[in-house]
């Protein structure tokens, strides 16, 4: 069937803006003919995201591409690593199953880090011959994020099979490389890495650029480096992670506006989430010419963005902030293999009077923590939480068959009584729990497991839940109604006493064993500095 879209085009091959009339067939452009019409719109190639990890907005795929979708959004490059360290392939495989259920093109690289570390428990692992399977697949573009940068300088030899199996099928490796620099950063980038999006000053982004790295440059939810790098250049846009109430907003629309407003060129900035990421991950669309996908953005102007049609192989799929289609998610078994859990399995034995023991410090709005140290009570042989010095119990328990629980101390958090739990803990996705005492603890990993996983908080025997069953990462409600209940159930949390802007993101953090101070594993408590476990008790 063919059919006609007339405006003013934005060519991001030449940078020029005139009217033109595109006629699409069987969901190509068939051709372009610039007319002499006035128009008032403005006629763009479908944006592209091009590094998002969709298990961090909390929906589904097809839940994703309902929300983003209006917003001008036609395809994103998304790295499936979370759920990929729950379910291995087989949650990869749910991913493209439930996004083909949609218009959104959502195009999927080979998580390259499952398990993330060997220093606790995941629910797979992907090794280099899986990795050379899922590379050979068509909708497979790239090797997804090679976060062990460590394994590339010290030229581990799974992480080398990695990086030559995507040479073999001659598809980009993309990078996560923070702060590295000279030497190091040189040896990274001739492995075959040629993505960044870690870059957190102008100068990392110039020298990466320098050495012939494509920087992308990060709007996230959490991460939002747009302001300060922008000065410095970038090949991408991208967010990341964008959470719920953030993607109801806006998704790649908003970010190009924000970097036309911090100073960028309109028709620059387009490029950057369109002809770019196309041309560096071989799509067949971010340009409107003969041949190409008929992904395309109508919007009023080509400053203020501001979306009124979206085309995604030809056909109309959003008008005026409103898809016109509809969204099924699939449905998924339980990912959660552990026992009931008692008061019992939160305490730590002590057959003294009183314990000095680390204690892992919070950090306001940093992946980072800090460490100290505090003298703690014991009774009846277990070590107790001093709450009215805010040290708190914190635990996590492994939830892939194994039944570990690992207890210790955190700092931060600020509850007054009761508990709070997720199943959204960064990597492995194991259980955390930050709670007052053991009781509240166990009713609320207790609690999270009946729900399938998700969030959790529990205070004078009442509950709070977002439920996220699908892999305890994704709910298969909207983003609307996700956010609704994200946002009761935070402000549950600060009745509770919590101060954290984020508490359950903040939490979901603690297992982030990559990056220091102090953490926890299901296997122990964790010194990022040193790599290696710490007792709780000095």
């Amino acid at each position: 069937m063919m059919n006609m879209i007339k405006g003013n085009l934005l060519n991001v091959f030449t940078g020029e803006i005139y009217p033109a009339e595109i006629s699409t067939e069987n969901g190509l452009i068939k051709c372009v003919k610039p007319v002499q019409d006035n128009f008032r719109d403005v006629i763009l190639p479908g944006f592209i995201d091009a590094h998002v990890h969709i298990e961090s907005s909390m929906l589904s795929p097809s839940r994703f591409a309902e929300v983003v979708v209006p917003h001008g959004t036609t395809s994103v490059v998304s790295d499936p690593h979370e759920i990929a360290n729950v379910m291995g392939t087989r949650g990869i495989e749910y991913m493209m199953m439930d996004a083909v259920s949609v218009p959104l093109n959502v195009y999927l690289t080979a998580s390259s880090c499952v398990p993330a570390t060997p220093f606790e428990t995941s629910g797979a692992n992907v090794d280099a011959e899986e990795i050379d399977r899922l590379l050979d697949r068509d909708d497979m573009v790239a090797l997804g994020e090679m976060m062990n940068f460590p394994g590339v300088l010290a030229s581990d030899r799974e992480v080398l099979s990695k990086i030559a199996s995507a040479k073999r099928h001659r598809k980009p490796i993309d990078g996560h490389a923070p702060l590295l620099s000279g030497k190091a950063l040189c040896k990274y980038i001739a492995s075959g890495i040629s993505t960044d999006h870690e870059c957190t000053t102008r100068e990392e982004v110039l020298e990466k650029r320098k050495l012939g790295m494509k920087v992308m440059l990060r709007q996230g939810s959490s991460a939002q480096n747009l302001e300060d790098l922008i000065s410095a250049g970038g090949d991408f846009i991208v967010s990341d992670d964008k959470h719920p109430e953030d993607l109801i907003k806006g998704h790649v629309d908003l970010m190009l506006r924000e970097a036309i407003d911090y100073g960028l060129d309109p028709v620059e900035t387009v490029k950057m989430v369109t002809i770019n990421p196309a041309s560096h991950y071989n799509l067949n669309n971010g340009l409107i010419a003969p041949g190409r996908a008929a992904d395309l953005v109508v919007v009023d102007d080509l400053e203020k963005l501001n979306v009124k049609e979206v085309y995604i192989k030809g056909e109309l799929v959003a008008r005026d902030n409103k898809i016109l289609f509809s969204v099924k998610p699939l449905e998924l078994e339980s990912t959660f293999k552990l026992n009931h859990k008692t008061p019992a399995d939160f305490e730590i034995p002590s057959k003294n009077r009183e314990e000095n023991v680390r204690v892992i410090e919070v950090i306001e709005g940093q992946l980072i923590t800090g460490e100290s140290e505090a003298i703690l009570g014991v009774d009846e042989g277990s070590i107790q939480p001093d709450l009215e010095e805010d040290i708190l119990k914190i635990a996590v328990v492994e939830r892939y068959g194994h039944d570990q629980v690992s207890n210790g101390f955190i700092h931060g958090f600020g509850l007054e009584n009761g508990a709070i739990a997720t199943s959204v803990a960064h990597d492995s996705h194991n259980i955390m729990v930050v709670g007052t005492n053991t009781e509240n603890m166990a009713r609320a990993v207790n609690r999270l497991v009946k729900n399938n996983g998700g969030l959790v908080a529990t205070s004078n025997g009442q509950f709070n839940s977002l439920k996220l069953p699908i892999a305890g990462l994704m709910s298969n409600e909207s983003a609307n109604d996700v956010s609704i209940k994200l946002q009761a159930l935070q402000g549950k949390v600060k009745e509770m006493g919590c101060k954290l802007n984020s508490p359950f993101m903040t939490l979901s953090f603690m297992a982030l064993l990559v990056i220091p101070k102090l953490k926890i594993s299901d296997m122990g408590l964790f010194d990022g500095e040193k790599f290696q476990f710490v007792d709780v008790i000095k």
